[in-house]
């Protein structure tokens, strides 16, 4: 208990720190209060966010969609040509992710995201007037740049909220909702792709237009929704008073600095120095979790992106095919909450994880085995199971945003430049991913499959490797401060320039941190 104030000591929220005026460091409260206290978070930023990243998935996802209405055809395009239009959006998505992580450090997430959510919304319905690739590539490109960074600055704004033990549940959700978009938006392109011939325009141009202008409302109401802060929640729309009573603000405060009291390193709105930056950058603690970032989602996220042509190969209908992407996505909200669930019930993200590469192996030997003369339902069981695979996002997206063990990200500062770096890594996973199953190798991707096959086994070695690094990377720490003696310790807080993981002293503050002052039960 002794070392961990002497830790504490040496972390109290400076001046520009937002909420500095509710820190308290002897505060007590009930655990009622705190579980009430989260449930009215839970309802007030979380339910909303997720509706953010409906907003999203669903601009994203309704391609997808498109295709099943042959909208390939109507623009005289190949399967190559739409391989091209998604590398083009992944790579403009991916080169926004820190340029944008840059820009709402400095004016505000809650300023930032709501621009983004109407800048793409817009370019979103003016898919509905594509005349060929050119077009669809230059909707690809700006889409990519609006929506670049969106995901990261959303899991930097919850940070403010949320401990971080608490954070991967609502990533999980968060992620869960992106996949009820899916359910959703399968939904609505089964009858809004009946509007074929309505005027002379295809299906799948309606669907660009009105899921383009739901999305288009959504980022209106977050740009007077969204707050800066727990403690700047007042305002005309949101309320004079706020969403919290100034009890409830010294609770949320405190309870996420004892928790991490990094996170009052940066101002909500103060500017990341090139410094700064580059110290972020040069973390290389970080760099196991960039490699499994780029890796690990690439199998699935192939099989996803050609699922509904997929189905359309296997004989079935467009109005069967939208119906049928239905239980997939349904039933795997339940496996990635539960997956999430388990990952801190076990108190384990590594072991967890490895699910994800293990689950898909069998599927990858089953699709290169099949035999053509399969009949189409099998042959669909065979991907509806394939894709039921627990999503491990919000473990993998927690190890970077959580100051929770030594290797995690110890600051504001490079927790958002990190989640950055880590999301650039998985679009550029999903660039490669993209470009896998090419039209020379349809409609079975023998060849694809093979290759995705082996990166799933690949995988499950990357994640024990990671495992085992940071492991070891955790003991030697340990060894270096458990050696030195109370005095030895209190000087190198005070005189070390080492800052967030890299301090000696990270995983023990960190790891008990909740006991640095006791609360009333």
């Amino acid at each position: 208990m002794c070392s961990l104030l002497l830790c504490f000591r040496h972390f109290i929220p400076p001046d520009s720190y937002e909420g500095k005026h509710r820190f308290d460091p002897n505060a007590v409260w009930t655990e009622a209060e705190e579980r009430s206290l989260i449930r009215k978070i839970d309802i007030r930023v979380m339910l909303f966010c997720c509706i953010c990243f409906c907003a999203l998935q669903l601009d994203r996802g309704n391609l997808s969609n498109a295709l099943s209405d042959n909208m390939l055809k109507d623009l005289n395009m190949t399967t190559d040509d739409y391989n091209t239009g998604n590398t083009i959006f992944f790579i403009s998505f991916l080169f926004m992710e820190i340029p944008s992580q840059l820009i709402s450090k400095r004016i505000g997430v809650e300023r930032w995201v709501p621009m983004q959510m109407v800048l793409w919304s817009i370019v979103a319905v003016c898919q509905c007037a594509l005349t060929g690739k050119i077009s669809f590539w230059a909707t690809r490109a700006l889409l990519g740049i609006f929506e670049g960074g969106f995901i990261p600055d959303m899991v930097l704004y919850l940070s403010y909220f949320y401990k971080g033990d608490e954070l991967p549940v609502r990533l999980s959700w968060f992620w869960g909702s992106n996949t009820l978009t899916s359910v959703i938006g399968a939904l609505l392109a089964t009858g809004i792709l009946q509007m074929r011939g309505m005027h002379g325009w295809a299906g799948w141009r309606y669907l660009f237009l009105i899921e383009g202008a739901v999305t288009l409302a959504v980022g209106v109401v977050a740009l007077f929704y969204l707050p800066p802060s727990p403690t700047q929640t007042a305002s005309v729309f949101r309320g004079r008073d706020g969403w919290f009573s100034e009890r409830e603000e010294t609770i949320i405060v405190t309870r996420i600095l004892r928790d991490d009291p990094t996170k009052s390193d940066m101002h909500n709105r103060q500017s990341i120095t090139l410094r700064l930056f580059w110290r972020s950058l040069t973390d290389y603690d970080m760099v196991p979790l960039y490699i499994l970032g780029l890796m690990v989602l690439i199998p699935l996220s192939t099989v996803k992106s050609y699922f509904t042509l997929s189905l359309k190969s296997f004989g079935f209908s467009t109005f069967a095919t939208n119906l049928l992407t239905i239980p997939a996505s349904f039933l795997s909200i339940w496996t990635l909450l539960l997956i999430a669930w388990f990952s801190r019930r076990v108190k384990q993200r590594a072991w967890v994880a490895l699910i994800y590469p293990l689950w898909q192996i069998p599927f990858y030997v089953a699709l290169l085995t099949i035999k053509a003369s399969t009949g189409a339902w099998t042959k669909y069981g065979i991907y509806l199971l394939l894709m039921l695979c627990p999503d491990i996002q919000a473990i993998l997206v927690g190890w970077c945003s959580i100051a929770r063990t030594f290797f995690n990200s110890g600051s504001v500062r490079t927790r958002s430049i990190s989640a950055s770096i880590y999301n650039m890594m998985c679009q550029l996973g999903s660039l490669i991913a993209s470009n896998i199953y090419r039209s020379n190798d349809a409609p079975y991707y023998h060849r694809g499959n093979r290759v995705l096959l082996g990166l799933s086994v690949l995988n499950a070695a990357l994640i024990l490797a990671t495992k085992a690094w940071y492991t070891w990377r955790n003991a030697r720490r340990m060894r270096v401060w458990d050696t030195m003696t109370s005095e030895q310790k209190d000087k190198y807080l005070e005189s070390t320039k080492a800052m967030g993981n890299k301090r000696y002293a990270y995983r023990q503050c960190w790891c008990k941190r909740r006991l640095i002052v006791p609360r009333m039960e």
